[in-house]
């Protein structure tokens, strides 16, 4: 029920986009997938109003997760679903330095992949931002990578492989339901974000399983979607490949 209105939902309505886009005429490389646009650009304020739920009612999900971790088997007396998710704050420094680490381990290989992607026609142009020349643009950049992190590594990584597990399932069957799932909610972006996000989702099910800590994934796709949304913003006009 948690993924059915939340990144299964997601993964559904990715697919059938790029049913849409790959029944258009036009070839997938001439398309364009828009993230973070505006919905009200005329009225800023109302605009900044929308992204500002928007970002809040898609926490929703993983704070569901954790309520029920919290009802679950495994729950920890003193954590609770924190202690679970690797969330505890027991260990911020080993936290902050591995998300940083697999960032720069993902981030280049990543880019590389989504540029090859689209000059052979598999992907999509990403247009990473669209939200004008407002003065909150980029705080709400920023907003929208860390809320990013955090749905999908407490709800793909740490929510569904802890249930997985607990319902026996297999390693090798928890790591590829976790990283196809990441991956098809992210078709709307061509084959090439499928791809990427897929091996993406194999690095942190095998990081989730040896440290069960989603923090560094959280740190790590923060940065990767900070970089990716807050760049977008300030070079699209100066770089014609992104």
């Amino acid at each position: 029920m948690l993924l059915g209105v939340s990144l299964g939902h997601s993964a559904v309505w990715s697919a059938l986009s790029l049913i849409d886009k790959l029944t258009r005429p036009a070839p997938l490389n001439q398309q364009a997938s828009e993230l973070n646009v505006a919905r009200t650009p005329d009225r800023p304020w109302l605009d900044l109003a929308f992204q500002l739920a928007g970002i809040f009612f898609a926490l929703v999900p993983a704070l569901f997760a954790a309520h029920l971790l919290n009802r679950g088997p495994g729950w920890d007396g003193r954590f609770g679903a924190r202690g679970l998710l690797g969330l505890d704050g027991t260990r911020r420094g080993f936290d902050a330095g591995t998300g940083a680490l697999l960032a720069a381990a993902i981030g280049l290989p990543g880019l590389a992949l989504y540029v090859a992607a689209r000059e052979l026609g598999l992907n999509t142009t990403v247009v990473a931002e669209g939200l004008g020349h407002v003065w909150w643009a980029l705080p709400v950049l920023l907003l929208s990578a860390v809320q990013n992190a955090i749905l999908e590594e407490v709800v793909v990584v740490g929510y569904l492989i802890t249930r997985l597990r607990q319902l026996s399932w297999g390693v090798p069957a928890v790591i590829a339901t976790s990283a196809l799932l990441r991956g098809a909610y992210h078709l709307y972006q061509g084959f090439g974000g499928f791809v990427g996000n897929a091996v993406m989702g194999v690095v942190f099910a095998l990081f989730f399983l040896r440290y069960r800590r989603t923090g560094p994934l959280i740190v790590a796709h923060s940065l990767l979607d900070i970089v990716a949304f807050v760049g977008y913003a300030l070079l699209a006009d100066q770089l014609d490949w992104i």
